[in-house]
């Protein structure tokens, strides 16, 4: 199987690419709210809404483990040919995904919560504008407070493959593998920081990971400097565990915000802007500061600074832990 080239498709391949990273955001952007709304209002008490509405930020990691399990195993079947067609079955494969995901959405009831809302006849007409209207404030914020999330993450996820093989000298098996062992570990990691933000508040454990995150930029680059591979593995380790103690909480943290008839809009906005100006170009401001500078502490400054944006938006945040949404009427 032949691999399509630009002189036999032209500039349509890159048409097709992002109309179809098109209609795939416009169905992650709806999914992600009703997955953890869903989570969070099935929730019995109040207590538990950060353990619970971490559940579905598991998914993530999972995912991508999944994701680079998948490219790692066809990467070595294929061998020299994965460009042509290796690459390709894990994308075939995914329809397995799509169609449990599917299964098990349609299975699932309203909540509590909104079906008195839908009782009272309190159902937004057009939720979107409403909470625009309503809420700009929350959206804008929840969104920047993701900034100190998003450029990290994309950074550890998708730019270490150019910074491994280019400047460390790393396989891009080796890195795979990598963040399959950091993937990993977030299984654990992600439940365990929404326990802690239902005892300490999702504020406090937010800015916290924003704050160890962003400092630990600068150790990060200069452990995987090292080309050492125990080190470049614990590097992985400790971003992504700092990394989920934002992820974790996140949910709760964002949904809360937002009064129950206007959630579902206002979460999901807040949550996607964020990935339109800090994690979409994350990769290629960090490619432009090592072409720039050569050096991976330049990338961490900037990690950094987006780590003290996130730590003021949240700050600003309103604190809702423990409240009663179900007397919630705005």
């Amino acid at each position: 199987m032949r691999p399509h080239t630009y002189e036999q498709i032209g500039v349509w391949g890159a048409v097709l690419l992002v109309a179809l990273r098109f209609i795939q955001g416009i169905g992650v952007g709806g999914e992600w709210g009703g997955s953890v709304l869903l989570s969070m209002e099935w929730a019995r008490t109040s207590k538990n809404r950060g353990l619970i509405a971490a559940w579905p930020q598991f998914g993530g990691p999972a995912g991508f483990f999944l994701a680079n399990l998948a490219i790692l195993a066809f990467s070595q079947m294929s061998g020299d040919q994965f460009l042509s067609w290796g690459w390709r079955v894990p994308f075939w494969l995914s329809l397995v995904m799509v169609g449990i995901g599917l299964w098990i959405r349609l299975g699932i009831l309203e909540t509590p919560i909104f079906q008195q809302v839908i009782a009272d006849e309190r159902v937004a007409r057009a939720p979107v504008a409403e909470v625009l209207k309503r809420q700009p404030k929350e959206i804008i914020l929840t969104a920047v407070a993701r900034m100190g999330q998003m450029a990290p993450v994309y950074v550890y996820n998708a730019f270490v493959f150019t910074y491994g093989m280019r400047v460390v000298g790393a396989s891009r098996d080796f890195l795979l593998i990598v963040l399959l062992i950091g993937s990993f570990f977030s299984f654990f990691t992600i439940p365990f920081s929404g326990y802690p933000s239902d005892r300490l508040g999702r504020k406090h454990i937010y800015i916290f990971g924003a704050a160890a995150t962003g400092l630990f930029a600068f150790a990060y680059f200069a452990m995987l400097d090292t080309a050492i591979p125990v080190l470049i593995i614990l590097a992985t380790l400790i971003a992504f565990a700092f990394h989920d103690l934002m992820w974790g909480p996140l949910a709760a943290l964002t949904a809360e915000c937002f009064t129950p008839r206007l959630r579902y809009s206002g979460a999901s906005i807040g949550f996607q802007l964020a990935a339109v100006f800090a994690g979409g170009p994350a990769p290629m401001i960090a490619t432009a500061l090592l072409a720039a500078t050569g050096s991976g502490q330049v990338i961490a400054l900037y990690i950094f600074g987006s780590a003290i944006v996130s730590i003021a938006a949240t700050a600003f945040l309103p604190s809702n832990r423990g409240r009663d949404f179900a007397r919630d009427h705005l």
